[in-house]
């Protein structure tokens, strides 16, 4: 069985100037300060967004130079936008590394024809897949050369709106291990192959077939899935996605950039294209304020303030206040990676509870001053009901170490009802710089306070105590992915009580009605391999509470779980990283 790949990776604006001391007159009361400017939405996307048409000479001498810089550069600060505007394009094979998202800029993908292929793969990691992280593919229709394009990923690596004209191989040159990953409202009109993949969700899409699945294969609202038959093989298939709302997109028309916000659906299935244009409304760039890197916070609260949205251009934004999102239905979009970095200990966004804003695209990454939380859906004590027009996540990733230290309590909080949060991955870092059980402390992932959120596609990983801890009504969750903190230094630093190990899903006991499919942990404690977890899912034993298609895998025997949820299920033993399965429960 395949490993986990830290198995191998182990083996601005300034501050503003103190106010002066307030002055009392009986002439007069000061003069009111000038209003500021209002900010002028649209312009330029800057430097690192590159727009390419039919006609653009030496396509690929670009594209083969993004990723000369980008292949190896998993903590660097290079952030690449790659657009094509319609057309067809022939003989191409854009190479994706780190921090480089590639989309066609037509309202369907089949608008922007690629002769060619969209790679990724393991070379500079010696055919390991398991950290081709932050990477994109969105928008576009592909014809691969050899009749299969490959995608061999790991986790924050989305794959949307794509059109394969034949098949998609999910494994890295050699079949060497690879964990990832995410499709949504895609068609692959040949076989999916995931064959090394431990894991994968797919999301309301068409495939024309789908083979081999090595631990957690999740479906939901895709045509063509293979049936329900965790655990062997362990596929886990939905039919239909309760909700969804597909990831607002940068889009031509004519010569004018335009973001595409398609609507919400509820029971579906298949992709949101097929049947031509997609169905949802559209705002001009000139409703976006462009930010670029330098761009301070108080910039971009006055452009949301004055009812702008913003599109955040690829680079390194550093905030030294939150970012707040105070009115309903406003779109935050991210291209190229772009990170959001809070500096001295701030939240880097905060969203008020209103309807319909939506968060999409863009990378978190914790500061060294801790932070309380990074991201907030809502403040403490948010009711509203936000049915009709929920709030989205969307390929919103937050990190905590490995560019270098960061800490922060919480990662993300959601207390708005009805959010949903659409393809995350909140990692506390494993490798790379300023690692460390107290150097990067992050101590929750994902905790959700408010009512009715859905997760779909969420990837929680090596928090120092509860990686999601759920405290809403009916809440439910499509596919999870877990490993529990690499790095405990022992058995009472990972203490829950009287329970051995912080659970890496928490259904708290207040709860009487919540529900997931397709939940897998995993543990790797490689500083002190005798480290027990009394299980990774913990939730109230009652009717309502219920979970389909859990497992839990020790890796090598660094560590093992004595049960899968609460006191229910086999534990895993020795060193062969085989999984032990629960179908239902209760």
């Amino acid at each position: 069985m395949p490993a986990r790949r830290s198995v191998l990776a182990a083996m601005a604006a300034a501050l503003p100037a103190a106010g002066l001391p307030a002055l009392t007159t009986t002439a007069s009361a000061a003069p009111a300060a000038p209003a500021a400017r209002p900010l002028a939405g649209g312009g330029d996307l800057g430097p690192n967004v590159l727009v390419f048409d039919p006609s653009t000479p030496d396509i690929q001498g670009k594209l083969d130079e993004i990723f000369r810089k980008q292949e190896r550069a998993q903590f660097g600060t290079g952030r690449y936008a790659l657009l094509f505007k319609p057309g067809t394009y022939h003989g191409l094979n854009a190479q994706l590394g780190f921090y480089t998202s590639i989309a066609g800029l037509g309202l369907s993908p089949d608008d922007t024809s690629i002769n060619g292929d969209v790679t990724v793969d393991a070379g500079w990691f010696d055919g390991n897949a398991t950290q081709n992280f932050w990477r994109s593919a969105e928008n576009l229709a592909l014809t691969p050369v050899s009749g299969t394009n490959r995608w061999a990923v790991a986790q924050a690596a989305p794959f949307r709106r794509m059109h394969i004209r034949g098949g998609l191989n999910l494994a890295p040159d050699g079949y060497g291990w690879a964990s990832g990953g995410y499709i949504a409202d895609s068609r692959i009109d040949g076989t999916v192959g995931p064959y090394s993949q431990q894991q994968w969700y797919t999301r309301d899409s068409s495939v024309g077939g789908w083979t081999n699945a090595v631990w957690n294969m999740v479906f939901s609202g895709v045509e063509g899935a293979p049936a329900q038959s965790f655990p062997n093989p362990p596929y886990t298939t939905l039919d239909t996605t309760p909700v969804s709302r597909e990831k607002p997109f940068l889009y031509l028309d004519g010569d004018a950039y335009r973001v595409f916000l398609p609507e919400k659906r509820t029971n579906a299935r298949g992709t949101t294209w097929g049947s031509g244009t997609p169905r949802g409304t559209s705002l001009p760039l000139s409703q976006f304020y462009v930010v670029k890197p330098g761009t301070s916070a108080a910039t971009m609260n006055q452009a949301l303030d004055q009812g702008l949205h913003l599109l955040l251009t690829p680079g390194i934004h550093h905030l030294d206040r939150a970012v707040e999102v105070k009115r309903a239905n406003t779109v935050v979009l991210g291209l190229g990676y772009a990170t959001l970095v809070p500096d001295g200990g701030v939240t880097a966004l905060k969203v008020a509870d209103v309807d319909g804003v939506r968060l999409a695209g863009f990378l978190i990454d914790a500061g060294p001053v801790n932070s309380a939380t990074l991201l907030e859906i809502g403040p403490e004590g948010a009711s509203a009901d936000h049915a009709a027009n929920p709030t989205t996540v969307q390929d919103v990733f937050l990190r905590i170490g490995g560019a270098g230290p960061g800490k922060a309590t919480t990662s993300m909080v959601i207390n708005s009802n009805h959010t949903i949060v659409d393809h995350t991955w909140v990692w506390r870092a494993d490798h790379g710089d300023g690692v460390g059980w107290e150097t990067n402390r992050a101590d929750y992932g994902v905790r959700v306070n408010g009512a009715d959120v859905l997760a779909t596609g969420l990837f929680v990983e090596h928090f120092n105590k509860y990686d999601v801890e759920w405290r809403g009504e009916r809440g439910r969750t499509i596919f999870f992915q877990n490993e529990k903190a690499y790095d405990a230094p022992n058995q009472a630093a990972v203490q829950d009580g009287s329970t051995k190990g912080y659970a890496a899903y928490k259904v708290v006991g207040s709860v009487t009605t919540h529900e997931g499919w397709g939940l897998g942990s995993y543990c790797y404690y490689n500083v002190d391999p005798t480290i027990r977890q009394d299980h990774a899912f913990a939730a109230p034993r009652t009717p309502g509470v219920k979970f389909h298609d859990l497992l839990v895998v020790s890796l090598s025997g660094h560590g093992q779980f004595e049960h899968v949820i609460n006191d229910t299920g086999a534990g895993t033993s020795g060193t062969d990283t085989v999984p032990s399965t629960v179908v239902a429960y209760p």
